[in-house]
């Protein structure tokens, strides 16, 4: 699923969209997923958005002296389309970002924010992919094995000549991180997309709190793009609008004294704001 806008309102207003980032590149129809190519200072950005049922999105950064992947596809048909499109570029690949999308990376060097190998070791990962696996067998790719180099936090690493500075991302999202890249392009776990939060996102109140924090952390590096491995990228105002939201829902939390009151207030709010509700309303009010 291609995101490049956010609705931008608060609680109690209208809603309003905004149209579509341009890139450099053209969309390319033909393809399963999308392609789109954004030059900034010093470094290519390549966004992938896969059009599968996570709406995952995987990344390339184009440097002076290689690619840098993030993310990689984990379904065959898109991991073969993204393998293809590197080739295409004609550069190696030096290094492999994993925040919390394992994928089909082969046997590529793969680096993970600190603690991120052990959680995914960990039943909740486990349990999750084992929970993927069951769902979409044969159409996954198989997972990498090599042993993944930690980067600690709060520290700034140099790949394909590109700075990526690792912070905490939110703390219900543990050990997820933000990461800063040459400077202009944020990336967290999920973008902050045309869409009603996730229950994956928001697991509880105390969330809502996080994901603010990791929000409003984010917008304050003010980059020029931000982009997840949910959602593809978006720009500054879709932050903006991200922050009204989740200080829409905190409202509506401490108003609202049970799931189905919060679900109806929400909706309301945001009429037109594709996504299911319920489920969100369901973790919120568990």
């Amino acid at each position: 699923m291609a995101a490049a806008a956010m609705l931008i309102m608060g609680c109690n207003s209208n809603n309003g969209q905004n149209g579509q980032n341009d890139s450099i590149a053209e969309q390319q129809p033909e393809t399963v997923g999308q392609f789109q190519t954004y030059q900034l200072d010093g470094y290519t950005l390549h966004v992938y958005n896969s059009n599968d049922v996570m709406a995952d999105a995987s990344y390339i950064i184009e440097g002076a002296e290689g690619l840098v992947v993030m993310e990689y596809p984990l379904f065959k048909v898109n991991a073969a389309e993204f393998g293809q499109y590197i080739k295409n570029l004609g550069k190696p690949v030096l290094t492999d970002i994993t925040d919390y999308h394992l994928g089909g990376s082969d046997t590529l060097p793969i680096v993970m924010p600190k603690g991120m190998p052990q959680f995914i070791e960990g039943p909740v990962y486990s349990g999750m992919m084992q929970g993927f696996a069951e769902q979409f067998g044969e159409t996954m790719v198989a997972l990498p094995t090599q042993q993944a180099s930690e980067v600690p936090f709060g520290s700034t690493q140099q790949y394909a000549g590109v700075d990526f500075r690792f912070e905490h991302g939110a703390t219900s999202d543990f050990p997820g991180a933000m990461i800063i890249i040459g400077g202009q392009v944020c990336y967290t776990h999920w973008a902050p997309y045309q869409m009603h939060m996730s229950p994956l996102q928001l697991t509880s109140k105390a969330a809502i709190d996080a994901e603010l924090a990791t929000t409003k952390a984010a917008l304050a590096e003010n980059c020029k793009y931000y982009i997840g491995g949910h959602g593809g990228l978006v720009e500054k105002d879709a932050v903006e609008a991200r922050i009204a939201y989740l200080e829409c829902i905190k409202k509506l939390c401490a108003e609202k004294k049970d799931a189905n009151a919060f679900e109806e207030a929400l909706r309301k709010a945001y009429p037109d704001m594709q996504g299911d509700i319920a489920p969100m309303a369901e973790a919120l009010y568990k």
